[in-house]
């Protein structure tokens, strides 16, 4: 079977760089009874990163992608619209049985929609995610994306539920189960395999690398890029008054996005000295930190899950978030943007005492599952 993957994003290559692995495991003990894998990489560019250079690939045990179409910078039409065009040039050439997209970018509907028009079958890694906000673009790009493929690769029992609620109900398959996915057609396969980037985070677990600053033994690590809080002065203010507020207690490490940083100059913030800003760190280097802080705080999707993976309490600066389950289970705080609930849930965090010993995203082999439901 020949698979096209398509990925946009640092943290796409991570979540892909899991499947490949299994697809090149799988290739080793392939037997005549079935086929082996080839894989076709396409990275779109929609979130240039100029760290991804040769050492980033080699570093991460990521495989370099085969196409680079330098699409970035542009309108959510105007990228989305460039995308399909190169991408459609890309699989009418390869004539891929199958195209795998990734989590809820711009790439990830790009990719499916280019797909589906050419009549090949889509498969959806992390789908079944809602956050319920229409107004955010990830959230158009999830249930756009779901719709279209024919393979739904769910990391929790809730994003099932979600994919039913919209009717996509054909039929529904846990690893071990015997199944066919010889004829797809127009009936999904919804499958559950567990999330990809716990499968990530145990692998890179041991590779973790300390950045190159000073740390003190207590700290927060927070992260903030997500449009409705760095394009709201409002909620950017507050939230900075609430690292401020904690920061009286415990240091806080910034990794931010230099366009964010700018934000803040533009609107003329006064940064506290207890908030280090620093520039974006690699992977590595943020597990080093998830591993080693009190507690995370974030905007962010991913990091929501990973500081769970690496047992530490989260507060979301949102006022919804897509993995309803570590709210449920008290792992997660919503906090939104106000000054106060974020150092409410602050205090909250460092008073209770939570057991991370619950199987929430799978058994950490995602990528295994997928191939497996896959071959």
């Amino acid at each position: 079977m020949k698979i096209v993957t398509i990925v946009g994003a640092r943290p796409q290559f991570i979540k892909a760089a899991v499947v490949s692995r299994a697809i090149a495991n799988f290739n080793k003990n392939v037997t005549s009874s079935s086929l082996p894998f080839s894989e076709v990489i396409i990275h779109t560019g929609q979130h240039y990163d100029r760290n991804m250079s040769t050492v980033f690939f080699e570093e991460m045990n990521i495989p370099r992608p085969n196409y680079f179409l330098d699409i970035n910078g542009l309108s959510h039409g105007a990228m989305t619209g460039q995308m399909m065009e190169k991408i459609e040039a890309v699989l009418v050439d390869e004539k891929p049985d199958m195209v795998l997209v990734y989590g809820d970018t711009n790439t990830t509907l790009a990719g499916a929609l280019t797909a589906a028009k050419l009549h090949i079958a889509v498969a959806h890694v992390e789908a079944g995610l809602r956050s319920f906000n229409r107004k955010m673009p990830e959230e158009i790009n999830r249930v756009l994306t779901d719709h279209i493929a024919n393979f739904l690769f769910c990391p929790t029992r809730q994003s099932i539920e979600n994919l039913k609620s919209e009717g996509i109900i054909n039929r529904e398959h846990t690893p071990g189960n015997d199944y066919s996915s010889s004829k797809v057609g127009n009936n999904p396969i919804i499958c559950l395999v567990g999330d990809v980037m716990l499968d990530a985070a145990i692998y890179y677990k041991e590779r973790a690398r300390k950045p190159q600053l000073g740390l003190s033994e207590k700290f927060i690590l927070a992260t903030i890029h997500r449009a409705e809080n760095t394009d709201n002065p409002l909620r950017l203010k507050s939230i900075f008054d609430g690292f401020e507020k904690i920061g009286v207690e415990v240091p806080i490490i910034l990794p931010l996005h230099p366009r964010t940083r700018k934000t803040i100059e533009t609107l003329d913030l006064k940064i506290s000295n207890s908030t280090q800003i620093i520039d974006p760190v690699s992977y590595l280097e943020m597990i080093y930190l998830l591993e080693n802080c009190l507690l995370v705080m974030t905007d962010s999707g991913g990091l929501q899950k990973e500081a769970f993976f690496f047992k530490k309490p989260c507060i979301t600066m949102r006022d919804e978030t897509e993995w309803v389950e570590l709210v449920e289970h008290g792992f997660n705080s919503l906090a939104g943007a106000e000054t106060e609930n974020i150092y409410d849930a602050y205090k909250a965090s460092i008073e209770i005492d939570l057991d991370f010993n619950i199987e929430l995203y799978g058994d950490g082999k995602a990528g295994e599952w997928v191939v497996d439901f896959l071959k």
